[in-house]
């Protein structure tokens, strides 16, 4: 009865993590064999400026989207919860409308949208900085304007699992509560918050895995530029692996960016069902 799941895992997960990690120890191209080289790729990575760079931007992003995004949706939801009827159902589609388009659509809008000629959002950057600003050209902006596409892609997601959470709280704990005098205020942070972390911690965890792997995004909105500004890991495990088809280089960068999601992700997850308890 297990079988076909036990295959199936075996094929597209255990052996893929498997290669991964035996050809980061080689000098293999991408396809076809190679000599072991042992530690070589990683003394390599260790001693390439872009590697630190790919890093420190991933980070970063990571801290531009992760807690921005899940307080946005939980903000969202809690104002939707509210809505009844056909309204409710209305709101819930328009923000969930842009979780279900391709990445290569919800970056050309905003390309659009930022444009620095004609996009309609330049005259509120306009407005704050005195002039337009070709953002996706701008180290300072490029990142932050990634991070802000990403969040009004992804925040319908998050926005259905708090209102799932929220729909789960009696009704009859903010009635009681109302009776003795409690104010709102007071029911979010005695009756809402507590029961809605386990949501809240599941969020954060899914967040933290999704952003950790952004590549899409960066890679069709400004290439990982300008001046390396928006490089993030997975663009140097592409750059190694498919164009320098450097594959033993380029799993060994995969191998790190592995580690470090499941390391930060277990850790984070641990941490969070402390705070539960």
């Amino acid at each position: 009865m297990i079988a076909p799941f036990v295959i199936t895992y075996l094929t597209v997960f255990a052996y893929p993590v498997y290669k991964m990690f035996a050809l980061s120890f080689t000098n293999a191209p991408l396809i076809g064999e190679g000599e072991w080289v042992g530690f070589d790729n990683y003394i390599k990575l260790l001693n390439q400026k872009l590697f630190y760079t790919s890093v420190w931007n991933t980070g970063y992003f990571v801290v531009l989207t992760v807690v921005p995004n899940t307080l946005i949706g939980l903000g969202l939801a809690l104002m939707v919860v509210r809505l009844r009827g056909w309204l409710q159902s209305l709101v819930l589609v328009l923000f969930f409308l842009p979780y279900i388009l391709p990445v290569s659509v919800v970056t050309q809008i905003w390309q659009w949208v930022l444009d620095q000629q004609f996009g309609v959002a330049q005259y509120v950057i306009e407005f704050f900085t005195g002039k337009r600003i070709s953002v996706f050209r701008d180290p300072l902006w490029a990142m932050p304007m990634v991070a802000l596409v990403t969040v009004w892609w992804t925040n319908g997601f998050n926005l259905l699992l708090f209102i799932a959470g929220l729909r789960n709280i009696p009704a009859d704990y903010y009635e009681a509560a109302m009776l003795d005098g409690a104010t709102r205020w007071q029911c979010f942070c005695r009756i809402t918050w507590p029961l809605i972390w386990p949501v809240t911690a599941l969020v954060l965890t899914l967040q933290l895995i999704l952003q950790l792997k952004i590549f899409d995004q960066v890679y069709l909105m400004t290439e990982g530029g300008p001046f390396n500004s928006t490089y993030v890991l997975l663009q140097l495990v592409y750059r190694e692996a498919f164009r320098l088809n450097h594959g033993g280089l380029g799993s060994a960068v995969a191998v790190f960016l592995f580690v470090i999601i499941a390391s930060v992700s277990v850790l984070q997850y641990q941490l969070l069902r402390v705070r539960e308890r």
